[in-house]
């Protein structure tokens, strides 16, 4: 199955980006952007691909652990960017640092229970929103109309395990389906992400 840990925001700051990207949906080139459905919505933590049933009970422990050790911790969602002209995404702020070190926390989880995981890059937070479909869309107007975007503040307070089921092929504007597997409460001292 293929899996990701993640951190999914609350249902009230979801509606606040639904907002905003309403107004993204109307600007010229919209519809050469495949749009990620609002049950898709989520930062992702580590990706992990496809893992082996036999190794879930290690990792459902390691990732337990990472959750206990990291405190909950303050997010909003804030402006926008994109990566070269493939994908469009929506930014976070707050503790960026815990979010990172939460973020290391599930990678390290996730290779220690015998995950094969890509090469380790630098963590950048993030909420994809849409992919590019079609030559020449030009991603600006969109970053543009995500700078506006200053979410109200949440407590990060677990840390999801969540399966990805790809769409089926050949099935025009079909989108992944994303199941939470598990959720584990943040348990670390306040004011210490060790």
């Amino acid at each position: 199955m293929r899996l990701f840990a993640a951190v999914v925001p609350p249902p009230e700051q979801l509606d606040e980006l639904g907002h905003v990207l309403d107004g993204l949906h109307r600007l010229p080139g919209a519809d050469g952007l495949r749009w990620a459905s609002r049950p898709g919505w989520h930062l992702t933590l580590a990706f992990m691909g496809e893992v082996d049933e036999e190794l879930l009970p290690e990792l459902r422990v390691r990732l337990a652990r990472a959750a206990h050790r990291t405190p909950p911790f303050p997010l909003r969602l804030h402006g926008g960017g994109h990566f070269g002209r493939r994908a469009l995404w929506a930014g976070v702020a707050g503790d960026l640092d815990t979010l990172r070190i939460l973020a290391e926390r599930s990678d390290a989880a996730a290779r220690r229970a015998g995950v094969a995981m890509d090469e380790h890059r630098r963590y950048q937070a993030h909420l994809t929103i849409a992919r590019v479909r079609a030559e020449g869309v030009d991603l600006r107007p969109f970053v543009d109309g995500l700078g506006g975007l200053e979410g109200t503040r949440w407590e990060v307070g677990e840390l999801a395990l969540v399966r990805s089921n790809l769409p089926v092929r050949g099935v025009p504007g079909e989108q992944p389906r994303y199941e939470t597997v598990d959720t584990w409460a943040l348990e670390g001292p306040a004011g210490g992400s060790g």
